[in-house]
Parts: structure tokens; C-alpha cells; sequence
């Protein structure tokens, strides 16, 4: 079996496009559609065909290019089930545990309430990949616009349990910003710290800092490490309920 191909490009002013393509069937899958152009440009230089869109949840800048796509293509536009009726042009519902193939390769779909309702993920265990959306950041987590912190939380635990090395395609270049705020918590991080520097040389280059693996945020990123005693040591929550911890720090977030 030939290997997943992803293909990874930049859309609006800080968005990822990912085209997800396997060769032995031919099939092309784009993770949600931020914006129409770039995600036709990657197409054809690639000479793929789109069969579908795999979407994470309803904002604009993830679900905005759906109904022309799928006028130009014909594909099949797969969303969460939570949130179908503001998914356009939704043709297959999928939810907790379902399953999504692109030719042989299957995607497990979890359900990640918390920065909406509906937010849904997919983890390819066999190509050791996920696509998060927004649930997750490089050193970050979805603002909670339509969720709760314990629903969050809970939603990140699902991604925790995947394999350390199983390399995470989130939807922003949020990178730098939440390397500011994680070095606000977490200040004597020597992980953090380290890769703070590589993030901000990268960014100099003008490299992308996504994919990360999960292993890499489980020792930096500050809303998977509420159980860090120096995280809740400085925001002043030690031996607190986890929830709490990741509560108190997603609301720093929101006011640094």
C-alpha cells in the first residue's frame, strides 16, 4: 500500500489548506475549505481530482468554500453530525466513533465539542496523522466560543490518548502568539523554552511551525499540562481539579 500523501498550503492570512490524497486509488480529500483558490491551485499543480470534503466544524473560514467546490468538483461533503445544519452542503453526517475512508486508509472521527458545539476531528491511526481543526494548537487550543471548559477538556483527553508521535494538522499559524502566552505559565519549561527558539527561527525563514506531534505539545503546550505543578504553581491553582487548572488557563489566554 502506498504511503497517505498530505499536501499542506497557506490560505486566507494565517489558515492551512491540506489536501489528503491516496495514490493507489486515485482519491483526494480536502480538510475543510478555507479558501476556493488556493485549494484549486494545489489541484492542478498536483493534477488531483477533489472527491471530498472532510470538514471540522461550521466557521467561514473552514466551511466557507463548500458549496463551490462541490459545485465545480461533484464531491461529497462530510461534516459533524452536532452541527449539519450549519455545514453547507452537507452530505454524510459522521459522529463519535464513525468511521471515514479515503480509498484504504480509514479516519476515526471524534466528537470535540468546545470552540463549537459541533467540532469534530480525524485520526488516521494506520498513517499516524490527525486533523484538529480547531480544537487544537501548535502550543494552543480553540478559543471556547460555543463550549464549556469542561467540554474541552474532555475533547483534548480524546487527542491525548492518540500516539505520542502521531503527527497533528491543526488549521492556523497561531505558533509564535502561543509561544508568548505558554512562556507566561510555564516560564522555566526547558522543552518550552527550546522550542520557542526553533519556532521563532522557523518563522524567520519563513517556514511553517505545523505539523507538530503530539509528544512535542504534551511537554510545551501549556493546555494539555494541567497537571503540571509548575503551570498550576504560577497561575496559583496547585493540587486543583484538572479542569479547573485548564479553566483558569484558557481565561489567561483570553486576556493576555
Amino acid at each position: 500500500m502506498s504511503r497517505l500523501e498530505v499536501h499542506q498550503f497557506p490560505c486566507l492570512s494565517d489558515n492551512y489548506g491540506y489536501l489528503v490524497h491516496d495514490p493507489d486509488s486515485g482519491l483526494t480529500a480536502t480538510i475543510d475549505t478555507p479558501e476556493v483558490e488556493p485549494i484549486h491551485a494545489a489541484l492542478d499543480a498536483r493534477g488531483w481530482k477533489l472527491n471530498f470534503i472532510f470538514n471540522t466544524h461550521h466557521h467561514d473560514d473552514h466551511a466557507g468554500g463548500n458549496l463551490e467546490l462541490k459545485s465545480q468538483t461533484g464531491c461529497q461533503i462530510i461534516g459533524p453530525a452536532a452541527d449539519a445544519d450549519r455545514i453547507p452542503g452537507i452530505d454524510r453526517v459522521v459522529g463519535e466513533g464513525d468511521s471515514v475512508t479515503l480509498g484504504a486508509w480509514a479516519f476515526t472521527v471524534h466528537d470535540t465539542p468546545g470552540h463549537t458545539r459541533g467540532h469534530i476531528v480525524y485520526h488516521c491511526p494506520q498513517a499516524g496523522i490527525g486533523f484538529v481543526g480547531d480544537t487544537l494548537f501548535a502550543l494552543g487550543c480553540g478559543r471556547l466560543f460555543e463550549g464549556t471548559p469542561q467540554q474541552m477538556w474532555t475533547s483534548l483527553q480524546k487527542i491525548l490518548s492518540w500516539p505520542n508521535e502521531t503527527l497533528i494538522y491543526c488549521a492556523h499559524e497561531y505558533t509564535q502568539a502561543n509561544a508568548r502566552f505558554a512562556l507566561s505559565v510555564e516560564p522555566d519549561n526547558a522543552d518550552l523554552l527550546s522550542r520557542n527558539d526553533d519556532i521563532d527561527a522557523a518563522r524567520q525563514r519563513g517556514e511553517p511551525t505545523v505539523p507538530t506531534t503530539l509528544g512535542l505539545e504534551k511537554r510545551t503546550n501549556p493546555f494539555l499540562r494541567p497537571d503540571s505543578p509548575h503551570l498550576q504553581e504560577t497561575i496559583g491553582l496547585s493540587g486543583h481539579p484538572l479542569v479547573e487548572v485548564f479553566a483558569r488557563t484558557r481565561e489567561l489566554k483570553d486576556q493576555f
